[in-house]
């Protein structure tokens, strides 16, 4: 059969790789940005990644430097799910599919995983897993950052790993499966990450009031009655503040950033937010 740019001199199908290449492949991918540039993006690091396999799929060296080449071509999508990829692009190898099919499954495979990753891991999984740890470190505990480390990098080595083995066994049916209900899965990933970090917030680093008012022998404390009243009132009032500004007045978040800062300086000033200090101005409620 005549050879041509689009096809592989040996079109004979290779052997399956065995699991100890396909998990070499998973530990090799947390190097896909290690050469980032603006030019093709991870597509230094994609072809780092994958290259155990097409070394063992192409004999033929003029097939691997071909199967190389277009591998090296732009490439980008979420570091974390990129072995979910590298499945599907190995399966087509292996079946010396046209290399044109190999490009175009590569782009719609790496596509839609930007926003689902993000969802998944930045939206979810770092700051649930950091507001969490956060409370045993401000409290002296090294088992914190220790938690923090092997929580995030073991889910995603574990996801990493099992995408890799997952994708490569459905080949280019993975695409279609993955991206089916990909908006949903986006949108419930953002929304749970959204709804445990705003509780983390509350239970960890609410503001609160430091008011007291003189009443003889029993003073009246300001952020206790607002606490009988709805618990977490001062964050949600704040939050509530950051929303308006945002959505309705088209601030930017580092204005509300200021905004706030200033707040916290002048509430300290005179004494308003609870904490271990001395108002630097006398006020009758302190």
């Amino acid at each position: 059969m005549a050879s041509n740019a689009t096809t592989y001199k040996d079109l004979s199908r290779a052997n399956k790789l065995d699991n100890a290449t396909l998990n070499s492949i998973a530990w090799k991918s947390t190097m896909l940005q290690a050469s980032f540039n603006f030019e093709r993006m991870q597509a230094a690091g994609w072809l780092w990644t994958i290259l155990p396999g097409l070394e063992k799929i192409h004999t033929n060296k003029e097939d691997l430097s071909r199967s190389m080449e277009h591998n090296l071509e732009f490439f980008n999508t979420h570091p974390f799910l990129v072995t979910f990829v590298a499945g599907i692009v190995l399966s087509l190898e292996q079946e010396k599919a046209d290399i044109n099919t190999i490009r175009a499954v590569r782009v719609a495979a790496m596509g839609p995983l930007g926003g689902i990753g993000d969802a998944l891991f930045w939206f979810t999984l770092v700051p649930v897993t950091a507001g969490i740890t956060a409370k045993l470190a401000i409290d002296g505990n090294l088992l914190g950052p220790v938690l923090y480390f092997a929580i995030t990098f073991g889910v995603q080595m574990a996801l990493r790993i099992w995408l890799m083995h997952w994708s490569y066994n459905l080949g280019a049916s993975a695409v279609g499966i993955l991206t089916k209900n990909a908006k949903e899965f986006t949108h419930a990933a953002s929304m749970l990450g959204v709804f445990v970090v705003g509780a983390l917030t509350c239970n960890y680093g609410a503001t609160s009031l430091g008011m007291t008012i003189p009443n003889g022998d029993k003073p009246i404390v300001v952020q206790a009655l607002l606490d009988g009243i709805l618990p977490a009132f001062l964050p949600l009032l704040l939050t509530l503040l950051c929303y308006f500004l945002i959505k309705k007045k088209g601030w930017t978040p580092i204005k509300c950033i200021v905004l706030f800062l200033a707040i916290g300086i002048l509430g300290c000033a005179i004494g308003i937010w609870a904490g271990d200090y001395t108002p630097f101005i006398p006020v009758p409620w302190k």
